[in-house]
């Protein structure tokens, strides 16, 4: 099969890779760039492990072609953390217990990224239906919720 040329930026660098058109954006991060932080668990949109941040929307890459990225941005999981210090969402996470077995984890917090980017100050309701398309089969979700208002709280710029 003929491959095609795709300019994309993935966690800030700007990346040229020849992909099959048939090839899946989860395959091309995972395989094709190493960046296994996108779990595929699904191959349906039905779990959200796959959840990554396609020009900033929250982005299931299970069922997006690869060549459909050609001249976009995409953040995963990799991108969160800067250098050796967690972004707020992943020490939320962390503080809050909000994960277990982890395989969730990845594409929970970049729904919550696209959560937070667009509401900062998010209630529990508006988590949880940014959540809803993210499915963790260990933590029951209510120290997801916490960790996502940790995180929010923490992101909130100190008052003066």
């Amino acid at each position: 099969m003929e491959k095609r040329r795709v300019t994309v930026t993935v966690n800030g660098e700007e990346r040229v890779v020849e992909v099959e058109p048939r090839v899946l954006l989860a395959h091309l991060l995972r395989e094709g760039l190493g960046l296994t932080g996108t779990h595929i668990g699904c191959d349906t949109t039905n779990c959200g492990a796959c959840t990554v941040l396609v020009d900033g929307r929250a982005t299931k890459s299970c069922t997006m072609l690869a060549v459909q990225t050609d001249g976009h941005e995409v953040r995963t999981v990799e991108g969160m953390a800067q250098a050796s210090e967690l972004h707020p969402i992943q020490e939320g996470f962390k503080e809050e217990h909000g994960l277990q077995c982890g395989y969730c984890t990845p594409g929970m917090m970049m729904s919550a990224m696209a959560l937070l980017e667009r509401n900062p100050d998010p209630t529990e309701e508006d988590i949880r239906w940014a959540l809803s398309g993210n499915l963790c089969r260990c933590t029951g979700y209510q120290n997801i919720v916490k960790a996502v208002l940790w995180a929010a709280a923490k992101m909130q710029p100190a008052a003066s």
